[in-house]
């Protein structure tokens, strides 16, 4: 089963990648290591899950934005690389806003790494870090930022 199937089996679609909002690539490849800038939860140009986790944005919806986090950075790894070229996930660095009594980070977490190992199966298995930050761009409740190993690193698609 290719990826496409395998997404839609779950009921995903990749997003349209998105433009960086800076003086950076969002993949950066350096010898079989890909790089994946950080990615929100935006989907062709709109944002979503905007505020602090725990305040107007509760943990299953923390979640939900994770996962559309992951679904950015596959876009991304998909159309630079393709998905078929991951030899596996590396690691995940987290990032999220929250009000100051919240404290459910690993539940939200676990939106981004569930949806990686339910696509990718054994190459989605990853470490992770998870970092609660004052301020993200736009808003943004999480934030999202991986590395991949990959075969045919010099080949680009």
């Amino acid at each position: 089963m290719n990826i496409e199937e395998k997404l839609q089996q779950l009921g995903f679609i990749l997003p349209k990648v998105s433009t960086p909002g800076g003086n950076y690539v969002s993949v950066n490849i350096r010898g079989s290591i890909a790089y994946i800038a950080i990615q929100f939860p935006i989907i062709n140009g709109e944002y979503y899950y905007q505020g602090k986790l725990g305040d107007s944005v509760d943990t299953q919806e923390g979640y939900k934005a994770m996962q559309l986090c992951a679904l950015n950075v596959l876009a991304h790894v998909h159309h630079k690389i393709g998905i078929d070229n991951i030899l596996g996930l590396n690691h995940i660095d987290v990032y999220y806003r929250s009000d100051k009594n919240w404290d459910e980070a690993p539940l939200v977490a676990n939106g981004a790494s569930d949806l990686f190992v339910n696509i990718l199966g054994a190459k989605g298995t990853h470490s992770r870090a998870i970092f609660g930050v004052e301020h993200l761009p736009r808003n943004f409740s999480v934030g999202l930022s991986a590395t991949f190993t990959i075969e045919n690193a010099t080949t680009e698609k």
